[in-house]
């Protein structure tokens, strides 16, 4: 039987991957927003939304499904064998198919024909997604592994940046280094594959069992790439790669703000799966619990903070050219709440249970709301309305799956310290507003500010005694007394 990894550990490993992905933007995008200015950037962008859409079709549902479904047999190496060979032949031969459709695409619409090299170096994605095979490392909460490879990558692609990019012209370059960084180390995930499963066949295949879920996961798939593109793709048919460049930059800074709230979501959806095939829905509730305090507490301060600094955030990371980001920026920051409420009730809770369907329905949902937004809003006011959008979509998005959930999840949202977080927000918000009034460099105003928000607003929680927040002071305590008694030790032999 396969040794249970630990759920702190594993948080710890992809809050340390988490913490890489904002830090690569944070170094590298400043610079090369600078060097490639909106329009560059706005290239990349569109190119790399049109990908996804490629890349979303090549994965099937995989991904996500591909999750639960190896965490429920990973105590048998056979069976795991057998359902990761199924899922990468789903995979292989529909990445097949999105480069043939790639290659009619780009030969037919004008569009797309003027960057045609650009495309097919942002396709790269598409193979390196399928070789990958990242769905069994997750399912097998091989997080340390993922972490220092994904590491070693971007810390190769962060040198490259600045060693290759210096005109504007280069953007060609920044898209190739882009997709190096995201998903050129998957190709070691495949090397590294026999260490967790058999490489030749194993026999018994049964790739029909897996159509209905994999399909039901693609619908899924097909509506959340659908509205969490959309954005840029009708900006880029409907306005102009400046204004692709503005909204990138404001969807930039969400990115990186959501994939800190949601990466403790992505280290419990496996042992979700395994408590939900074991028939323990007690811890199960006890982990979706800790999870949406989890979310709550750091998603509401990071949103309140990027919306009275989006001037000086923008400014900092992308530049004086950037400055029809700022409002874009503004509108989308309360996302990152409801994406990381959805990222538990969808994600750690209804897939667990096996009722995704629900879930695609929520994110129908939301991308008709989005396009029907788009419509009206973009040709008006181009980013800042596609901003709008996304936020409206998120929130019918969260709407949806709350509704579903009402009977599970109601005793936990009337347990959650909503009035604690909002004193902590008022806190947080007079300590370092008043930062704003001086003519200061806008460097100095974010670290200023963001020690007087984060400082204050922790400091509230502590005294307001918020549980989560004792928990984890309580967990850092005990780790350091423990490394101090064991050097003390060392020191006496």
């Amino acid at each position: 039987m396969r040794k249970h990894k630990s759920i702190k550990k594993n948080f710890v490993m992809n809050a340390i991957l988490t913490m890489s992905q904002f830090i690569f933007p944070l170094i590298t995008f400043p610079y090369v927003s600078r060097v490639l200015l909106p329009v560059g950037t706005g290239k990349v962008s569109f190119a790399t939304s049109i990908i996804s859409y490629f890349t979303m079709f090549a994965q099937l549902g995989i991904p996500t499904y591909g999750i639960r479904r190896c965490a429920q047999v990973r105590d048998d190496k056979i069976e795991l064998t057998r359902v990761t060979h199924e899922l990468f032949f789903f995979n292989l031969v529909m990445s097949g198919i999105a480069y043939g459709v790639l290659f009619l695409a780009l030969a037919f619409v004008p569009r797309l024909q003027g960057d045609r090299t650009l495309y097919l170096v942002v396709s790269l994605n598409i193979i390196f997604t399928c070789v990958g095979i990242d769905w069994m490392y997750q399912g097998l909460e091989e997080y340390t592994y993922i972490t220092v490879r994904s590491i070693i990558f971007k810390l190769i692609a962060l040198v490259a940046m600045f060693v290759f990019i210096h005109h504007k012209s280069d953007y060609l370059i920044y898209g190739g280094i882009s997709i190096f960084a995201a998903s050129a180390s998957n190709i070691l995930n495949f090397i590294n594959a026999r260490k967790h499963i058999y490489m030749h066949p194993v026999g018994g295949y049964q790739l029909k069992r897996h159509l209905k879920p994999v399909l039901i996961f693609f619908a899924m798939s097909i509506a959340t790439t659908v509205y969490t593109n959309l954005d840029t793709i009708m900006l880029g048919f409907m306005k102009t790669d400046t204004d692709v460049g503005y909204y990138n930059a404001a969807v930039k800074i969400k990115s990186i703000l959501v994939s800190i709230v949601t990466s403790l979501g992505a280290v419990l959806l496996p042992r979700a799966s395994y408590y939900v095939e074991k028939g323990d829905l007690t811890d199960l509730h006890r982990l979706s619990s800790k999870a949406l305090n989890f979310v709550l507490v750091i998603a509401c301060p990071l949103a309140l903070y990027f919306i009275l600094f989006a001037r000086e955030g923008i400014r900092f990371l992308s530049g004086p050219a950037y400055g029809g980001a700022v409002l874009p920026m503004q509108w989308i920051q309360p996302t990152i709440i409801f994406i990381g409420l959805t990222n538990i009730l969808g994600m750690q809770i209804l897939v667990p249970l096996g009722k995704e369907k629900y879930v695609l329905y929520s994110e129908i949902a939301g991308a008709i709301t989005d396009f029907g937004i788009n419509m009206i809003l973009i040709p008006k006011f181009a980013s800042t309305g596609a901003s709008i959008g996304t936020l409206a979509a998120e929130f019918v998005v969260f709407v949806v799956q709350y509704h579903v959930l009402r009977k599970e999840v109601n005793p936990i949202f009337k347990k959650l310290p909503y009035g604690k977080i909002v004193g902590a927000l008022g806190v947080a918000l007079l300590a370092s507003f008043w930062i704003k009034r001086f003519n200061l460099h806008v460097f100095v105003v974010l670290i200023v500010s963001v020690i007087l928000f984060m400082g204050s607003y922790l400091m509230f929680l502590v005294l307001a005694k918020e549980s989560l927040t004792l928990e984890v002071i309580d967990t850092i305590r005990i780790k350091f007394n423990k490394r101090k008694q064991s050097i003390e030790k060392s020191d006496e032999k």
